[in-house]
């Protein structure tokens, strides 16, 4: 069975006190695995986060959109404007790469980390959720909180 990492959106401008640590632990990681994908969120100008959450940050191209760590050169980036990453594509993907288990790992633990862990879960493939290599920008309360949760939602062997 191979296996796969998936960095979630380690970028610029999730970067904060709750979450400085991580770059530098994904930039190690990445070079542990044979297969990485990586995240990179935009915000667009007529997305819901903007009419009903009214958050304005991440325009496409802004220095918040960077990638905060040194991505791994074959490493497969993912542009996206939504939660997950989980789409046909995405999945076609994992399929054609022979991937049954992908190891998730990035920001926003209890955001991000989560929706694409159950969207993983719900495809068939076996999500497991690196704890040591997540955060959240809310702080460790929500990032626990967040585990927690997760380990009911796929397992508690599948968040490490």
């Amino acid at each position: 069975m191979e296996k796969c990492l998936l960095i979630i959106d380690v970028q610029k401008g999730f970067i904060n006190e709750h979450t400085s640590h991580i770059p530098e632990l994904i930039e190690k990681l990445q070079y542990t695995y044979n297969y990485v994908f990586a995240t990179k969120f935009h915000n667009p100008p007529e997305s819901f986060y903007r009419k009903l959450i009214h958050w304005d940050k991440f325009n496409e191209g802004s220095r918040e959109c960077e990638f905060a760590y040194d991505l791994k050169r074959d490493t497969y980036v993912i542009s996206k404007t939504v939660y997950s990453c989980v789409n046909d594509f995405f999945l076609e993907k994992l399929a054609a790469l022979n991937i049954e288990e992908v190891h998730i790992c990035g920001l926003e633990t209890d955001m991000c980390v989560t929706k694409n862990a159950v969207d993983l879960f719900e495809a068939g493939i076996i999500p497991v959720v690196l704890s040591k290599y997540c955060a959240s920008c809310s702080g460790e309360m929500a990032h626990l909180n967040a585990l927690q949760t997760l380990r009911r939602y796929i397992g508690a062997e599948q968040v490490l």
